[in-house]
């Protein structure tokens, strides 16, 4: 059983802390819905100020809505199109202090002020991206990015390719 554990303000704890549960989360997992589900509801659990965090995964050449949490979101992305499709296109994270002032940016939720995106390489290929949105402008920084980046490694090893 989960059970969210107090943690101080310190952004490399709570990383630390996250990464950890990951671990112990997606060990013995063999299913990729099941692990980018509990990794999109770890991350909510956490994560302060945020408003939609989930997966988009590639699926003949677009992005399709994979786990997440939050309100329904947009279902596919072009690639090039939006912060996602950007990052899919530059393979790339991408950190945007203000999504609106962002060119192509695809409102799925009008709350969300700052966004951040990790792709998921796999093989050199892209896998997916993890989508982080906050309703708060300038919510993530390079703490935040270079940490996000850790969790996506830390899953890629529980990720099975077809």
């Amino acid at each position: 059983m989960f059970e969210k554990q107090n943690i101080s303000n310190n952004k490399e704890e709570m990383y630390s802390l996250i990464i950890k549960q990951l671990n112990y989360l997606l060990e013995d997992v063999n299913d990729n819905i099941a692990n980018l589900s509990n990794t999109s509801a770890l991350l909510n659990v956490y994560l302060e100020n945020i408003n939609w965090v989930g997966f988009y995964l590639y699926k003949n050449s677009e992005l399709v809505l994979g786990p997440f949490q939050g309100m329904p979101a947009c279902t596919k992305i072009q690639i090039g199109n939006g912060v996602c499709g950007t990052a899919a296109k530059t393979l790339s994270t991408m950190v945007v202090d203000d999504v609106g002032a962002f060119p192509g940016h695809i409102a799925c939720d009008g709350a969300s002020k700052s966004e951040i995106v990790v792709p998921i390489i796999i093989e050199d290929k892209l896998f997916g991206l993890l989508d982080i949105d906050s309703p708060i402008l300038s919510r993530f920084d390079e703490d935040d990015k270079l940490y996000l980046e850790n969790v996506i490694n830390t899953i890629i090893s529980y990720i099975s390719i077809d």
